[in-house]
């Protein structure tokens, strides 16, 4: 990653993830509401749908003996996980040792922390020895802040075990062409620099830079329209003055963050931006 990223990412999630534990909860992603977008859900619930879903498109395997959540946030998918395979052991991955904190905390109270762990690592730096190790990687929102695409699926690739699945979800731009109009470009710059991201790739060159990393039986998708209506309640919990303490308690960094969400949606409703999906194998 460019010099200074990582510190930046570790402190704006370090200063803002007890606010979005206290206004959402452990899950620290997108909803979905249908493939239209349509679905009337709690969002919370559609949280969850997320995962049901994104395991369902992707052909998770009925049975995991390890996986790894390639940065897990505190865990909520982790967790969820840790329940849907209870004879699996799992390693979450985040950058923030706030997170990490947290998230062990969540998976002492959850009965998991025996085959669950959570620590505060760069996952490109992870032991070599866990190469060829599990059956299944989870990436849920959190391929957008690492900047070299081909190295992490490089990576994947070498974790995975042979069979083993890679199942993706990642903010992306549009595909071109037709190339990002002026408007565009200036709504990425201004997601990237206020939420710590490297510049965005298309989905399409997501899929070629997995398949370039060997990985085999790639298959993509925009769930743009399934997701968007996440956006319209956080900005909507982000106007709720009881949360305004919070947030000013959080510092300028959670602030810029919740300033950015009106680029988020704006990006969404434009279609400059796109909620990409992908699932591959390790033959």
């Amino acid at each position: 990653m460019p010099e200074g990223l990582n510190e930046r990412i570790r402190a704006f999630y370090d200063q803002s993830t007890p606010l979005w534990l206290n206004t959402w909860g452990e899950q620290m992603h997108h909803g979905y509401y249908g493939p239209d977008g349509k679905r009337e859900v709690d969002h919370q619930q559609a949280q969850l749908d997320m995962i049901d879903e994104l395991l369902a498109w992707g052909g998770a395997p009925p049975s995991v003996t390890s996986f790894l959540d390639a940065g897990c946030g505190v865990g909520g998918s982790s967790r969820y996980l840790a329940g849907k395979y209870p004879q699996a052991t799992g390693l979450g991955v985040t950058l923030s040792p706030v997170q990490a904190e947290h998230g062990n905390e969540y998976n002492a109270l959850s009965g998991v922390d025996d085959r669950l762990r959570i620590i505060a690592k760069d996952v490109y730096t992870l032991d070599p020895e866990v190469d060829g190790t599990y059956d299944l990687i989870w990436s849920m929102e959190s391929a957008e802040h690492m900047a070299d695409k081909q190295g992490l699926f490089e990576l994947f690739h070498r974790m995975l075990k042979p069979g083993g699945r890679l199942l993706m979800a990642t903010w992306c731009h549009r595909p071109e062409p037709p190339y990002l109009s002026p408007s565009e470009q200036y709504t990425l710059q201004q997601i990237c620099k206020l939420y710590h991201l490297p510049p965005m790739v298309s989905i399409p060159q997501l899929a070629d830079s997995a398949a370039a990393a060997g990985l085999q039986d790639i298959q993509t998708a925009d769930w743009s329209a399934s997701v968007e209506p996440f956006w319209g309640a956080v900005i909507k919990s982000g106007l709720d003055p009881r949360n305004w303490p919070g947030l000013v308690r959080s510092g300028m960094g959670t602030i810029q963050g919740a300033w950015a969400m009106k680029y988020m949606r704006q990006g969404f409703a434009s279609g400059a931006i796109q909620y990409g999906v992908l699932r591959a194998v390790r033959k």
